[in-house]
C-alpha cells in the first residue's frame, strides 16, 4: 500500500469515527464551556488532537469517550492560556442592559434550573450531564469517569436530590 492510500484510510476512519459523534462533542463543550464560540473552539481542537493522535487509538468502540475526554482537557486548557476579560455589574446594573432583564415566567424558571445545575458540585454535575445530555448509560458513565456503577448511581442520585432541594422541590423530610 502507498502512502497516498494510507493516508485514505486513516481520512476514512477519522471520518467514520468522528463525524457521528461531532454532535454530542459539541454538546458536552457547550456543556463545559456554556458559550457557544467557546465550544465551536473546544470541538475544533479536540478534532485536531484526535486528528494527529489517531494512531493511538487502539479500539473504535471506545472513540466517544476518548473524544469526550480530549475535549475536557482541551476545554481545561482554554483556561491555563488566557485570563478572560470581567464585566463591571455596577455598571452594566447602571445602564440597565436587557440582557440583564429575564423577559417572561418560563426563561426565569429555565435560568433558575440552569442555575440549580451550575451549582452542584463537578462530582455531581458531570454524571448527571453525561447521561441528560448524552444518553450516556451508568456503565458508560462508570468508564468514563474512572468510578464504579454504584458511585455513578449514588452521584445521580444525590444530583437529582439536591437539584430538587435547590428548586424548592424537596420534601422537608428528605435527607441530604
Amino acid at each position: 500500500m502507498n502512502q497516498d492510500d494510507a493516508g485514505t484510510d486513516r481520512n476514512r476512519r477519522f471520518a467514520a469515527l468522528c463525524e457521528p459523534l461531532r454532535a454530542d462533542l459539541y454538546r458536552f463543550a457547550f456543556w463545559l464551556s456554556r458559550d457557544r464560540q467557546v465550544a465551536d473552539d473546544v470541538v475544533q481542537e479536540t478534532l485536531l488532537r484526535a486528528w494527529k493522535s489517531l494512531d493511538r487509538l487502539q479500539d473504535d468502540g471506545a472513540a466517544k469517550q476518548w473524544l469526550l475526554t480530549i475535549a475536557r482537557r482541551e476545554h481545561a486548557r482554554l483556561y491555563e492560556r488566557k485570563r478572560l476579560a470581567t464585566v463591571d455589574i455596577d455598571e452594566l446594573v447602571q445602564a440597565e442592559l436587557p440582557a440583564l432583564a429575564t423577559s417572561d415566567e418560563r426563561d426565569r424558571e429555565l435560568d433558575e434550573v440552569r442555575r440549580a445545575i451550575f451549582e452542584l458540585d463537578d462530582d455531581y454535575r458531570e454524571p448527571l450531564m453525561l447521561q441528560v445530555l448524552m444518553g450516556y448509560s451508568t456503565q458508560e458513565i462508570a468508564e468514563h469517569m474512572d468510578l464504579n456503577t454504584g458511585a455513578v448511581l449514588t452521584r445521580l442520585f444525590r444530583a437529582r436530590h439536591r437539584l430538587r432541594k435547590q428548586l424548592g422541590l424537596a420534601g422537608d423530610d428528605a435527607e441530604d
